[in-house]
């Protein structure tokens, strides 16, 4: 409804006409008249949506949705259910300012595509994300967001919180900043952390605040930005604390953190000496204890994983490993030349920005197989040409070990090779890429490979012969580890649901090509008829393609075979060329596909009677990530 907007507008009208040169002010009650004159008060009434039985005992794996949450498509704002016995922080962001990189930029033009920031939040496993907004060195937020502070109890949901109740949740309100720009790449500008409970010591519950945002990675000491917010209690507060009462929790929580984390790391310090005295030449293997987060904030690896539950949004292991696999991956952006640049994100940036480099998917997907009860573990290691990477590891209950690449979604099984066996030369070529691994990993054990050799081939995976593994202290993990150890460790975010149309967006994205093929035919100055019939007869093959990536079976491959036969008169040839994309941009898919001789031969086809065909089918999965198949295909008369 824009409320706020509106209001401001009658009350700076009402401002104009009432105020008589002579009168100096006007009471509250005169402004609410005028409101209600306009009919503005019944019309928020209206949409206010009580509910007074307690119905909102939904699963936290369903984040709820945000007030007034938008997003592009729709330009229905769906109402939020306020509970009014329940406790809510209303965050506020009111606009942004000194984001100096946007100094230079012009004013959009209406209608003209602009790169846009969108600020994506996290709060006790509830989701939200502000309406794009154009950037610029003052961009324009403004957006509010009801946040529901006691969620994690639902039996205690009967009573409010408290303001003592509340200063002992110590979760803080996750930030990601995420920049699109008109290609609709994503870049990650900043994540913050914002403590919240400063509000539960202010005046009449409510606190202004500016945050300031830092960048990321290499630049994580450099400001991005500023951004004003508001927050308030709501239902207000019966009784303030004395902002030294806030104060003084807030300092032994940091301090009990430093201190735990501390004793972690003289602990990490006394295994590693003690992994190194077995050999020197462990030295030079990839045993990573801590990773530096976006923030470059060192952080033990075991807090990068913990068991996720997806919901109802992924049914099986092997569908969770292909929603990995189509989240975009890109390296850590790096200036200049010179290394790879370390970045481990949180998840809740990597899955706002949808993508990230292959330790990020390596975490995320042991992440859902633990949600599956399965026994899962990142490997750290190197492939060929000694380049560190990431994978996942499962242990079957009976000795199998099974690789998942993370990127692609494909599974390997692991044989160990014996070097008493027959010569190795026997032995077949191992079909996954790794070529040594350092340590394993999740989110309860750490194990450093101290095996004669750190070779992937002849690596056993008894995990428990502390002669080839050697583990530390699952106490000592689960001290800096375990969820609400330590204030510092950020809390994972439950996933969203799609919000992507498959069939709207696969329509587009074909009548996108059809111009692109028809234009590029044009240049050449070939004519172009399209058969819709033959465009159709396309779909199974590229449902069975996608079928296959998730489960590893092939199947309706004879229909399809059957139908084209059919379809194809004597005399006449068929060509077709699948390709699969995971971003959305027609532009760029068909620049993609032209580099491809095969796909380049039925684009610009010759011939008698030539009939083209294209089918675009998008298979969503959650956060927005999409896997998007592509079929080119032809028929001419052969003339010999």
């Amino acid at each position: 409804m824009d409320v706020h907007g509106r209001i401001r507008e009658i009350l700076a009208e009402t401002i104009r006409e009432e105020l008589a040169p002579d009168q100096q002010q006007l009471s509250t009650e005169d402004l609410i008249k005028a409101l209600r004159r306009r009919g503005i008060i019944d019309d928020v009434m209206k949409e206010l949506n009580f509910v007074t039985d307690n119905v909102d005992q939904e699963l936290p794996s369903s984040p709820k949705q945000p007030v007034g949450f938008t997003d592009r498509q729709s330009t229905l704002l769906k109402k939020t259910n306020i509970d009014p016995t329940r406790r809510y922080l209303y965050l506020q962001v009111l606009g942004g300012k000194a984001f100096l990189e946007h100094l230079q930029e012009p004013e959009p033009l209406p209608g003209q595509a602009c790169s846009t920031f969108t600020l994506c939040l996290h709060f006790r496993n509830q989701r939200f994300r502000s309406k794009p907004v154009p950037c610029a060195c003052e961009p324009d937020f403004h957006d509010g967001f009801l946040l529901e502070v006691h969620r994690e109890n639902l039996g205690d949901g009967t009573r409010m919180a408290d303001s003592t109740t509340m200063l002992s949740i110590s979760d803080p309100v996750h930030m990601v900043l995420i920049k699109t720009d008109i290609f609709a790449e994503t870049t990650l500008v900043a994540s913050y952390f914002l403590e919240w409970r400063s509000v539960l010591g202010s005046e009449n519950g409510v606190t202004n605040l500016t945050v300031e945002l830092m960048g990321v990675g290499t630049e994580s000491k450099v400001s991005v930005g500023i951004l004003n917010i508001k927050l308030e209690m709501y239902p207000p507060l019966n009784q303030t604390l004395s902002q030294e009462v806030v104060n003084t929790q807030l300092a032994l929580e940091r301090q009990k953190t430093a201190e735990k984390e501390r004793l972690f790391l003289v602990y990490a310090k006394q295994w590693w000496r003690e992994y190194l005295q077995i050999r020197p030449s462990h030295n030079s293997r990839l045993v990573k204890i801590f990773a530096q987060d976006e923030n470059g904030i060192n952080r033990p690896v075991c807090s990068y994983v913990k068991p996720l539950r997806a919901g109802r949004l992924l049914d099986t292991p092997r569908q969770a490993a292909r929603f990995v696999n189509v989240l975009g991956y890109e390296r850590a952006p790096v200036i200049g030349g010179g290394g790879k640049q370390e970045q481990w994100c949180t998840l809740l940036a990597f899955l706002c920005r949808n993508k990230g480099d292959c330790e990020d998917h390596a975490n995320l997907l042991c992440s859902l197989l633990l949600g599956y009860g399965l026994e899962a573990f990142v490997c750290v290691g190197t492939k060929a040409k000694g380049v560190s990477h990431a994978w996942v590891m499962t242990c079957g209950t009976d000795g199998t070990i099974t690789f998942w690449e993370s990127l692609t979604g494909h599974r390997y099984l692991h044989k160990p090779t014996s070097p008493d066996e027959p010569s190795a030369a026997e032995q077949p070529k191992p079909l996954y890429p790794y070529r040594t691994i350092g340590c394993v990993f999740n989110h309860q054990m750490f194990l450093g490979n101290c095996q004669p050799s750190d070779s992937v081939e002849s690596c056993v995976f008894d995990l428990n012969d502390e002669s080839k593994w050697k583990p530390m202290s699952e106490e000592a993990i689960k001290s800096v580890c375990a969820p609400g150890a330590t204030t510092s460790l950020p809390p994972f975010p439950p996933l969203c649901a799609s919000t992507i149309d498959a069939s709207v967006t696969s329509n587009e994205i074909e009548m996108q090509l059809r111009l692109l093929v028809s234009e590029h035919r044009k240049d050449l100055g070939l004519t172009t008829v399209w058969e819709d019939q033959l465009s159709y007869l396309l779909s199974p093959a590229l449902a069975s393609y996608e079928f296959e990536r998730t489960t590893s079976i092939s199947a309706g491959n004879e229909e399809f075979q059957d139908a084209i036969r059919r379809a194809v008169p004597d005399g006449h040839t068929f060509k077709g060329f699948p390709i699969h994309f995971v971003y959305r941009n027609a532009r760029r898919t068909f620049a993609t596909c032209l580099r491809s001789p095969f796909c380049e031969e039925i684009i610009c086809c010759r011939g008698d009677q030539v009939r083209l065909a294209v089918r675009v089918r998008v298979f969503t999965y959650p956060e927005s990530a999409c896997a998007v198949w592509i079929m080119f295909a032809c028929k001419y008369r052969s003339v010999l």
